[in-house]
């Protein structure tokens, strides 16, 4: 039976990275109290906020939001952010804690950003509230509430004020079509001088349109997706750490093992004896900054995981990865 709800959080921690688009980490809901308060700070992933009752506030940017229900809000990554259930009418919201490469593309045709961080749908609000209660009730099938995931996204563009004033513009279209040339062709030996001349633009240029869209430089995200790649198949035992090389586009196994080894803190063999201790998902703690003290060794941070299907009451929880 499903504990109530009167007052607390209650998480499902799910970690479903196997999406190229975007990886599920966390779900919840939450009946907020008179008053209650929370500060974020997340790094690399985003949380959205599914007002289902109620009203409250955000403040991020030095700016503040009057938030009410059927209103979605978002919790960027690498913004100080600050909300607050209303004295009189506190809110109840459903949080989905995601991330991955594709995501800002797809909330900014939403027309959801850290600029922008509260969607309002032009209708069909009860649909999008379902699929997100729906993602909480089935938290268990990663496919299925990743498939979901999809179906909310297409709700919220579909249904966006955004979409009515204007186009998705050119430079989110080259991003799109970089992320595709690279899930494409990563086993190849493809340099970013390739996918610039695919696209029949500069080089600095297109780096810096990725970087300004995505929080990525290109150059990461080719090497973190090979890295990704390369852990799904190390799960193989048949597969020896020489062809785990070659088929993610390194013509020898020394430089792969080296960036891997940068990546994880381990050798792919020595991951293969562990996959447990480690992500899948390199993009989130690939090249912290030298500010960074959550560093467990050089070149990546380590955040906290969770095993599918943990459930936590969190009503007097710190952390910064959840709500």
């Amino acid at each position: 039976m499903a504990p109530k709800l009167e007052g607390c959080d209650f998480c499902k921690f799910v970690n479903y990275e196997d999406s190229d688009d975007f990886y599920l980490y966390e779900v919840g809901r939450n009946k907020c109290e008179p008053l209650y308060s929370y500060e974020h700070y997340v790094k690399n992933r985003i949380i959205l906020h599914f007002i289902i009752k109620g009203k409250g506030i955000i403040r991020l940017n030095n700016r503040q939001y009057n938030i009410h229900e059927h209103q979605i809000f978002l919790i960027p990554d690498n913004v100080k952010t600050f909300y607050q259930a209303d004295r009189d009418d506190p809110w109840e919201y459903i949080w989905i804690h995601i991330g991955g490469p594709k995501i800002p593309l797809i909330l900014k045709e939403a027309g959801l950003s850290p600029e922008h961080p509260v969607y309002t749908p032009l209708e069909h609000h009860k649909q999008i509230e379902d699929l997100a209660m729906d993602i909480l009730k089935h938290y268990k099938r990663q496919y299925y509430c990743v498939g979901t995931l999809y179906k909310i996204c297409d709700f919220m563009i579909e249904n966006s004020s955004a979409r009515e004033e204007k186009k998705l513009d050119n430079s989110l279209i080259y991003v799109k079509n970089v992320i595709s040339y690279i899930q494409l062709k990563y086993s190849e030996n493809i340099k970013i001088d390739n996918i610039a001349t695919s696209l029949g633009l500069n080089r600095s240029y297109l780096t810096r349109l990725f970087k300004d869209a995505t929080g990525y430089s290109l150059q990461d995200y080719l090497l973190t997706y090979r890295m990704k790649m390369a852990v799904k198949m190390l799960a193989d035992e048949s597969v020896s750490v020489n062809q785990v090389a070659s088929n993610v586009g390194y013509n020898d196994t020394f430089t792969f093992s080296k960036a891997f080894k940068r990546h994880f803190g381990k050798s792919p063999s020595d991951y293969r004896k562990s996959p447990s201790l480690y992500p899948i998902d390199p993009l989130s703690y690939a090249h912290p900054s030298s500010n960074d003290t959550s560093a467990a060794s050089p070149g990546y941070v380590v955040y906290p995981q969770h095993n599918a299907g943990t459930s936590v009451n969190t009503k007097n929880k710190t952390s910064v990865t959840n709500r």
